[in-house]
């Protein structure tokens, strides 16, 4: 792989540490694409390779923290802040998602967020979850996120209300991480910012601040808030939205310029997609693959949960008809579950003995395996995963080390370019959230991206 242009800053600008696989490339994607250049590891390479950051404004590691417990987070999440500690970086993000998922025991923000305070020594820290260019808004200290047409308070949206492991009942920011940890917490608002008490309010008792923003316009403010503070404030959590808004405030007082818009890479026919996914939004993106061009194979996910003769042959089978659509020049899309109300989740969950986590982490693996053997058999240049789960699972199997973001799509889904050790190197790779893109997703991917014909 080629290194990436040159930042204009002396040293790097972020270092983010992402809860999820598709999150943290969500964060490569605003700083590249913005004229930053930045790298996406997708496992910790350690402090020595970190500190080495010429040329980079944003460096970025990705985990699994997001589906974790406690334990995995204390034994892993202190060495990963060393390892972007040793970039010098003038901020350092941990970085969630922009619908808030987390739970007191399943990806608890509240529980990074006490050791990235360990580890960096700082309060308070400002959490700016909100990203207005993904229609992600937070309004007097609660969220409201889209889905489709609409635009839905937290604990009203259809599909985060009911997510399987996190569901949201609480839209309040604050309150929502007070039920992971002690340490006060509190909101910045819109009237806070807009008469310039942000920073006093900051200094007073709450040690975690969550952070207004409603428009793209407002986001400079919210950016020169994280920039002037960084000093003392050098630790962040949030969405996206925080490089939104450092982009915003950089460009707003002549620190970064404009670059034009990326291009897409191009037409591609030999193009697959897996999907882990079970939201609603992932299933309408099948549905349309389904009726322009796509053949759509369900990987049967309950026999894989049985293990044993079952699960060989519902991996061999999903493989088999994946090969066969590609010989035949058809894109496929192998897929564990079509949206919430799939009667397969009931018998994936039965199959499990309701212990969804190995089941999650079998589908995974499952759907690493099949695309790996159509990369090594076929010779395939550009896929697209779907799932924040599957997609850690799957650049696992692919043996990808790292990525660089090549063309965009919908914000937070970009094309990446993947670093290997082998044939990988260079694999056009784009991986989805469950909840992001446009129903046409996959054929913009396989299109190449880039502004839409």
């Amino acid at each position: 792989m080629t290194a990436p242009s040159a930042s204009p800053f002396e040293r790097p600008l972020v270092a983010w540490l992402g809860d999820d696989f598709t999150g943290a490339a969500a964060v490569m994607e605003v700083l590249t694409f913005s004229g930053l250049p930045s790298i996406l590891y997708l496992s910790d390479p350690g402090p020595a390779v970190l500190a080495d950051t010429q040329g980079l404004a944003g460096i970025g590691i990705a985990t699994l923290a997001r589906s974790q417990s406690h334990a995995w987070m204390e034994d892993r999440l202190p060495q990963h802040y060393a390892s972007l500690d040793a970039t010098g970086a003038e901020l350092i993000h941990y970085k969630i998602c922009s619908t808030l998922d987390s739970s007191p025991t399943v990806g608890s923000i509240g529980k990074a967020t006490e050791l990235g305070l360990r580890h960096f020594g700082q309060a308070p820290v400002p959490v700016v979850t909100a990203a207005p260019p993904l229609r992600r808004y937070q309004c007097f200290g609660s969220l409201f996120c889209s889905a489709a047409d609409k635009v839905h308070r937290l604990d009203r949206h259809p599909v985060m209300a009911h997510h399987p492991v996190t569901p949201m009942t609480e839209a309040d920011v604050a309150r929502h991480l007070s039920a992971q940890t002690d340490i006060p917490t509190g909101c910045i608002d819109l009237e806070d910012i807009a008469q310039g008490r942000a920073e006093a309010k900051m200094a007073a008792a709450a040690n975690i601040w969550t952070v207004d923003l409603v428009s793209e316009a407002q986001q400079a403010e919210v950016g020169a808030l994280l920039w002037t503070g960084r000093k003392n404030r050098r630790f962040v959590v949030g969405s996206q939205g925080i490089e939104y808004a450092l982009v915003s405030h950089l460009r707003g007082c002549g620190l970064l310029e404009e670059v034009p818009e990326p291009k897409g890479l191009g037409r591609i026919d030999r193009f697959a997609v897996v999907s882990g996914s079970v939201s609603p939004i992932t299933a309408a993106q099948i549905a349309w693959a389904r009726q322009n061009g796509f053949a759509t194979v369900r990987l049967d996910a309950a026999s894989l949960c049985r293990g044993g003769n079952a699960a060989s042959d519902a991996l061999d089978s999903a493989a088999a008809a994946a090969h066969a659509a590609l010989a035949q020049g058809t894109p496929p899309i192998i897929f564990s579950a079509e949206g919430p109300d799939d009667p397969a989740l009931d018998e994936v969950r039965n199959a499990s003995g309701g212990d969804m986590d190995r089941a999650n982490d079998v589908i995974g693996r499952a759907l690493g395996r099949i695309m790996r053997g159509l990369v090594d058999d076929l010779g395939l240049r550009r896929i697209a995963v779907s799932g924040g789960d599957t997609s850690g699972r799957v650049c696992e199997a692919l043996g990808i080390y790292a990525l660089d973001a090549a063309a965009p799509t919908i914000p937070g889904a970009a094309i990446c370019r993947a670093r290997a050790n082998g044939p990988m190197d260079g694999l056009e790779i784009a991986l989805k959230g469950g909840q992001m893109g446009s129903p046409d997703y996959f054929g913009w991917v396989r299109d190449g991206g880039g502004a839409r014909q």
